[in-house]
């Protein structure tokens, strides 16, 4: 349910804080107060569509938080599905920020979420239904869910929806596979060349950037002989002069020499003999690498006629060699795939045949069992509305054969006929403001144990009735709200006086500046707030005792 919401800065509401209980919670003031603003910022927090003119003259950021708590079943559901914990004393706090520049900062329980997320949250916590729109209950497309609800069908449409994802899927692989033979001829021929191209070419990995190494090397070779020529005689020396190799272990000889008159030489003269062997193991190295750089014409072709191929299967291929590797694996696999496809278009057909019979049967076991709680939903909806002062109407939970989708083989859709002699017409197209709230109202009350929502709010349901109407639908909201809150915007002392708890809404005006309060009212705030009601001004004492039996008359 929901527990407390904090709103700043929406429209003329500067700053207001509510403490919610569960039961039936109903919301009063004068026309033009700011009830309709206390819904939007309700809907703000659920993530639905809110615009910059919502934000406060003269603030640049709005906010609303609402906390949740006894989170439902299915509430619970869609945060285990988007991997959004709950608190740990089991809330669940969905807070928004809109800026003036258009910017939307969503959280919920301080997890950072998108406008879609905190909508999808939303909508598994609470709905709003107000006088010309009650969301999901007038939309067709979500009646069979209704009808499957109280029918108890969550393990059947499971069953069912698994087995026409299973068709589609074979479908899907079937029609895939299913190409005449000019066309699989001729993408067999493709799919051979490519393969003949990168078999024969032999790629290896690693390969181009070693053959661009050792072309740079050949493109380089009178340089790099030079330098290892000129190198080695440094090291080795030539002819009858010495290099500085043997320069280093005569150096060394010589500092032995004298080692033993003078210590330091000692040390001296091993350093040197290291360098020596050091220089020694240099110009074996320089012959080594002297015997590999040569230049080759033929070799050299050779080099540039295979990093051109390299290149021009780069350009139909992939970019390295692993890619050209990877395309000729999938090439086999779909040229296996190809020829094999004849035989398993075959299976597929025997899958086929099971798959769409087991479709079907499931398809005609939720079609018995929706028609069948059509009409008992059908029957206590127009026992509710009988008990709304709505004898006359007749509702219709109307079945229709579509081609199988993932709902089902059928459309249902509420149809209801206002009058005696009316054709019934879709729920959404009835005129009159007071048979919608009421009709809305009896579905409710027939749904109210099957509602995945654990707080319904009703903005002026009821608008357009008044006297024993207006106390029957009292009576009703109250009944809807056992076990769940609901919260309801009204202009009737007779719903008013059936609340749980009662919240006040008043504007003011100071230098110059319009603001929203709402307040709680005790007993005798309540019943001076449903005598105002009553008279429409200044209640009299007559309107206060007509109040106070009101709220008696409630116990």
């Amino acid at each position: 349910m929901l527990q407390s919401l904090t709103i700043e800065n929406i429209a003329v509401i500067k700053s207001e804080q509510l403490e919610l209980p569960a039961g039936f919670v109903t919301l009063t003031g004068e026309t033009g107060a700011g009830k309709s603003i206390l819904i939007d910022a309700i809907n703000v927090a659920l993530g639905e569509r809110a615009g910059r003119d919502l934000i406060r003259t003269g603030a640049d950021t709005a906010r609303v938080a609402a906390l949740f708590s006894h989170i439902g079943p299915a509430a619970r559901g869609v945060l285990e599905e988007l991997d959004l914990p709950l608190e740990d004393d089991g809330t669940l706090l969905l807070s928004r920020a809109i800026t003036a520049g258009g910017k939307n900062n969503c959280r919920v329980n301080g997890e950072p979420v998108t406008v879609s997320v905190l909508r999808r949250v939303g909508a598994s916590l609470l709905n709003i239904h107000g006088q010309h729109d009650s969301q999901a209950l007038l939309n067709p497309q979500s009646h069979v869910k209704y009808i499957d609800a109280m029918a108890g069908n969550e393990a059947l449409r499971a069953q069912y929806r698994e087995a026409y994802h299973h068709l589609r899927a074979l479908q899907q692989e079937h029609k895939a596979l299913q190409m005449d033979e000019t066309e699989k001829e001729r993408r067999l021929e493709t799919l051979r060349h490519q393969i003949a191209e990168l078999e024969q070419a032999n790629i290896q990995p690693g390969e181009r950037a070693a053959l661009q190494e050792r072309r740079e090397v050949m493109m380089h070779s009178e340089k790099i002989l030079a330098a290892l020529d000129l190198a080695l005689r440094g090291a080795a020396g030539e002819d009858d002069l010495p290099g500085a190799a043997a320069l280093s272990h005569s150096a060394a000889a010589a500092l032995a020499g004298v080692g033993d008159v003078l210590p330091p030489a000692e040390g001296l003269s091993s350093r040197m003999r290291s360098a020596a062997y050091e220089l020694e193991e240099c110009a074996a190295e320089l012959r080594s690498l002297l015997d590999t750089v040569t230049f080759d014409p033929i070799e050299a072709d050779a080099v540039e006629q295979r990093l051109d191929l390299y290149y021009r299967l780069s350009r139909k291929y992939g970019q390295d060699e692993a890619d050209m590797l990877a395309f000729l694996v999938r090439a086999q696999t779909e040229e296996a795939s190809v020829i094999q496809s004849g035989e398993r278009i075959l299976a597929l057909e025997e899958e086929l045949e099971a798959a769409r019979a087991e479709t079907i049967r499931l398809a005609k076991l939720l079609s018995k069992s929706r028609r069948e709680a059509g009409e008992r939903f059908a029957l206590r909806v127009r026992e509710e509305l009988a008990d709304l002062d709505m004898p006359q109407v007749r509702l219709e939970a109307r079945a229709e054969k579509i081609p199988l989708t993932a709902d089902g083989g059928e459309r249902m859709e509420f149809l209801i006929s206002a009058n005696a002699g009316e054709e019934p017409r879709p729920l959404a197209k009835i005129a009159s403001g007071g048979e919608l709230s009421r009709v809305m109202l009896a579905i409710k009350a027939v749904l109210a144990d099957k509602d995945l929502t654990d707080t319904l709010i009703f903005d002026e349901i009821d608008a357009g009735v008044s006297g024993r109407a207006a106390q029957k639908i009292g009576r009703k909201l109250r009944q809807v709200s056992a076990g769940r809150q609901v919260i309801c915007v009204t202009h009737l002392a007779q719903i008013a006086a059936l609340a749980d708890c009662h919240f006040y809404i008043s504007k003011t005006t100071q230098n110059n500046e319009t603001t929203t309060h709402v307040e709680a009212l005790s007993h005798g705030g309540r019943a001076r707030e449903l005598a105002r009601i009553m008279g429409g001004g200044e209640p009299t004492a007559a309107q206060l005792a007509a109040a106070e039996e009101l709220l008696g008359a409630a116990l």
